[in-house]
């Protein structure tokens, strides 16, 4: 079974700093988690579900929006079986529920897009007070 848990969620003010987590749970899922290429995207009330960073298995090769470019960093700690994304200099645009996908895969053709996801968390909510 394939399940992938985000945590770290919260509400902090303009230009604080949080950092999530996306633990990967089930015996085969864990023991393959490196891998598997992992995204983060992020869904904000009635707006389409956007990138956010992605990288690649093994602890390779990272990529970010734009928006979040120079703020946010996305990590993995293959031992743990976790992706972390830090998320410094947070905005109230930032505001949203954030997800984690994995793909077995080095990185999906179009890592940016959802559709290139196949497994989900169940999201974490992120709220940045202004």
């Amino acid at each position: 079974q394939v399940q992938l848990v985000e945590s770290g969620g919260g509400l902090v003010q303009a230009g604080g700093s949080l950092r999530l987590s996306c633990a990967a749970s089930g015996r085969t899922f864990r023991r393959t988690f490196s891998n598997y290429a992992v995204g983060w995207f992020r869904q904000a009330p009635g707006k389409e579900r956007e990138f956010v960073a992605a990288i690649a298995w093994r602890g390779g090769s990272t990529y970010y929006s734009d928006p979040v470019k120079g703020r946010f960093t996305i990590s993995r700690d293959n031992s743990k079986n976790t992706v972390y994304l830090q998320m410094n200099g947070l905005k109230p645009e930032d505001t949203a529920v954030y997800y984690c996908a994995a793909e077995r895969l080095a990185l999906p053709c179009f890592y940016g897009e959802y559709y290139e996801y196949t497994n989900w968390g169940q999201g974490t909510q992120v709220t940045v007070s202004s």
